[in-house]
């Protein structure tokens, strides 16, 4: 009950701020717009946005939107600059209560521009709370060794803060604590289900086409559900409003072709005029079949197993006033062969529509999308098992964002429908499948309010998520807040109860963890029915749903204008979690009544917790950039018997970025990355045994041919030795005409040679490492 009055209480708090809101600046006018890129049209974000000699301002946000809101009558200088391009300014007059709307254009500045006066990354800072929030740049991604010369978000994600990687091989990143399925990962408004290839070194996105990434690593707030982790929103480009340009580049490990354009021009920037863009995207991996030639030490000549082709498409419509409709679509593919563990391949494909609108007479926005997405994996294992899981979803969203002066008020909903199924086998070898469907309805608003002073921000949030299968209602208050001691410190605080309906399905005693199954929450029927707290108190489990809160905080410390300190501690409390039996021998029914719940259910509840720390600094000049991250988490779960660390519990993580641009024109840039992780837990091998399968009761044992079995230690109670990886990587730039340039890369993997560990192999007892030194060399044509 207590849960119940705390969410009633926040939730009307947050209704009387906005009431507040809305009446203190009904009498007052505004300025709005978007800022665009002049050569090429697609807007710039958190670009800086104000009125000359006056406080009010702001940044664009991912649209390249702002608003101006709650500004008396008068004659004002608009103000937009950002790094990299020149500051362009605009006499505004403004009559009263009369709204303005604008187009920007900014011109990108020459390579040795001086010192740009406003930085809105600096700005971004003190006003936005931005608690576990690391936003990824084209620029950003750049700066990490590109991998066969293609720049890809998957490498950049691996040095934020937070983030654990498996490594190489597996393709699975863990944030603050959070398992992939408890890691929300969406693309123009549509969830994907598995964003990163087998390899780990490439992402299902193309770099090229991506916008902007904003990593959500914990505390996030009301506009996002569904998960009680993190979340990962990637948004791409429209594509080049201009003209039809191009990439086509090779390397050995793929190819990569990226086509964009206007379908409708608007040459002269006309404000009365519509646009129309498409971008095309391919990616294709042959890097088993080319690796046994250019690698043949890899796996004794077998190559190295991974094989993945991505499809990318996009149409957008911009409309005179700046409101945007794309529809987009995307196949992704996926195959691994590992000729002595298993075979995995997968599929997901998916198609929908995202708008911006910008009403008439108002300072408001509104935002939508509507996707349908389907994705599918299937695991043979040497045993001959098969393993398949399956996800289909339907999404529709809208989201309002209302600008009032110092508040801004954000609010919306969210309609989902999801099926899945499953077939797997688990340790034991005993199948367990299910087929399931769920439905959702979630609405949420959240204020953003910001002192006079521009000191103080506060962000409540409500959002209410509701599981209409189950009948299950949760009420989840959020609250985001920082303090801007001076232009040079802010503290900043986050916390939030949080939810979720999909689980994963998954055996984390396996030597290789390839297959990762998702389902929707199983049948109360299917978990036990009480679960035996850390506190030795016993609890009823009333539904499946999974549970946690988050409380999250730091301190930023800017020293210099080229130097951005972030300190942030976390505790996540992982209330309830739904994991599948790794020891089901038993079925569940009458005849085995007294057989403990641990033996025949097909999911176990569990709880954890994942608390730690995180220091990054980034140092910025001109052409040089340094980012270093030091990460220290703690991971532990409870299974109603015993405490232990997850396979993804990693004490000590590392990683150090370095980015130089020199030469004429800096057409050259050297990339150097070093990562240092201590070894993960996993679950020794104690013993063997002859694995007789008693079909019935009648089975002649003594006749039988028994396959090996395997006894189990200590559930993760072993450690694997540290990893460490150093990348390196030198691009040059000629540019052949006005038109056409040309981009050679040369890198290398694993730069020391260091025999980082993949598995050992339970039967032989076989150390089998991860990726040796790999160098390659890539050429990329652009136009």
């Amino acid at each position: 009950m207590k849960l119940n009055r705390y969410s009633f209480f926040s939730l009307l708090l947050v209704l009387c701020f906005a009431c507040i809101a809305t009446q203190s600046n009904a009498q007052k006018g505004a300025i709005r717009g978007f800022v665009y890129e002049k050569k090429t049209g697609e807007p710039v974000l958190y670009a800086s946005v104000y009125l000359k000699g006056t406080t009010t301002g702001t940044t664009t946000d991912v649209n390249g939107y702002f608003s101006l809101s709650g500004i008396a009558g008068g004659n004002y200088t608009l103000v937009a600059t950002s790094i990299g391009y020149d500051t362009v300014t605009e006499a505004i007059a403004l009559a009263k209560e009369q709204i303005i709307t604008k187009k920007l254009y900014l011109q990108e500045a020459g390579v040795t521009m001086g010192t740009v006066e406003v930085s809105g990354e600096s700005q971004r800072h003190k006003t936005n709370v931005d608690v576990g929030v690391t936003v990824i740049t084209p620029e950003m991604m750049k700066q990490i060794p590109s991998i066969g010369g293609q720049a890809d978000i998957a490498q950049y994600l691996q040095v934020i803060p937070g983030v654990v990687s498996t490594g190489d091989q597996g393709g699975q990143l863990y944030i603050e604590g959070g398992q992939p399925i408890q890691n929300k990962v969406i693309l123009d408004g549509m969830t994907i289900f598995n964003p990163f290839h087998s390899s780990g070194l490439f992402s299902v996105f193309d770099g090229d086409v991506i916008s902007d990434a904003t990593v959500y690593a914990g505390g996030f707030n009301a506009e996002y559900g569904d998960r009680v982790s993190s979340i990962m929103d990637i948004r791409t480009r429209d594509g080049n409003k201009k003209k039809v340009t191009g990439k086509i580049d090779v390397s050995p490990f793929g190819a990569h072709a990226l086509v964009e354009g206007p379908l409708i021009k608007n040459a002269n920037d006309d404000p009365e005029k519509a646009s129309s863009t498409f971008i095309l995207s391919v990616k294709n991996s042959y890097l088993g079949q080319t690796s046994k030639t250019i690698y043949p030490y890899v796996d004794s000549g077998h190559g190295i197993p991974f094989d993945f082709a991505d499809y990318y498409g996009k149409v957008s419509l911009n409309t005179a006033n700046g409101s945007r409709i794309s529809i987009f679509g995307f196949d992704y593919n996926d195959n691994v062969n590992y000729p002595h563990i298993d075979s995995v391949g997968w599929k997901e494909y998916g198609v929908g529509t995202n708008f911006v609108l910008v009403p008439g007479g108002s300072s408001s926005l509104l935002e939508g999308n509507i996707d349908f997405s389907n994705y599918s994996l299937s695991e043979k294992t040497q045993g001959g098992q098969l393993n398949q899981s399956g996800i289909n979803t339907f999404d529709l969203g809208l989201k309002f964002t209302s600008f009032l002066g110092n508040i801004t008020i954000y609010d919306g909903f969210d309609i989902e429908g999801t099926g899945t199924s499953y077939n797997f086998y688990n340790s034991a070898g005993r199948q367990i499948n299910d087929s399931l469907t769920s439905d959702e309805l979630s609405g949420y608003i959240k204020l953003k309010i910001i002192s006079n002073n521009k000191k103080l921000i506060i962000e409540p949030g409500f959002r209410v998520q509701y599981y209409a299968t189950y009948s299950q209602l949760s009420p989840e208050p959020r609250l985001d807040a920082k303090y801007n001691i001076s232009d040079k410190v802010r503290l900043k605080f986050a916390t939030g109860l949080y939810s979720q309906d999909l689980i994963s399905i998954v055996d984390e005693r396996d030597v290789v963890d390839l297959f990762y199954g998702i389902s929707t929450s199983p049948h109360t029927a299917d978990i036990p029915s009480q679960f035996t707290q850390q506190n030795g108190a016993t609890a009823d489990v009333t539904n499946p749903m999974q549970r946690a809160y988050h409380i999250t905080g730091g301190v930023e410390y800017d020293p210099t204008s080229r130097i951005h300190v972030d300190i942030e501690g976390y505790y996540k409390n992982f209330l309830q979690t739904t994991t599948l039996n790794y020891d089901k021998v038993y079925d569940d029914n009458a005849d085995n009544y007294l057989i403990p719940d641990t033996l025949k259910k097909n999911f176990l509840v569990q709880s954890g917790k994942a608390y730690g720390a995180d220091i990054s600094i980034r140092y910025d000049r001109k052409n040089l950039s340094i980012y270093g991250v030091y990460s220290l988490g703690y991971v532990y779960y409870w299974d109603g018997s015993y405490q232990f660390p997850p396979p993804f519990d990693r004490r000590h993580n590392v990683n150090l970025v370095v980015s130089y641009k020199f030469g004429k024109d800096l057409s050259w840039m050297a990339d150097v990355r070093f990562n240092y992780g201590s070894g993960f837990p996993f679950t020794p091998t104690q013993g063997y045994y002859p694995n007789v399968p008693f079909n019935n009761i009648g089975t002649n044992y003594t006749g039988s041919n028994a396959s090996l079995g395997t006894l189990y230690g200590g559930f993760d109670s072993y450690r694997l030795p540290d990893y460490a990886r150093m990348d390196a990587s030198i691009d040059k730039s000629f540019q052949l005409s006005q038109d056409i340039g040309l981009h050679v890369n040369a890198s290398v993997i694993n730069a020391l040679d260091r025999a980082n560990i993949f598995y050992y192999n339970r039967i032989t007892s076989q150390r089998v490492n991860q990726l040796p030194i790999l160098p390659s060399i890539s050429v990329a044509m652009t136009f």
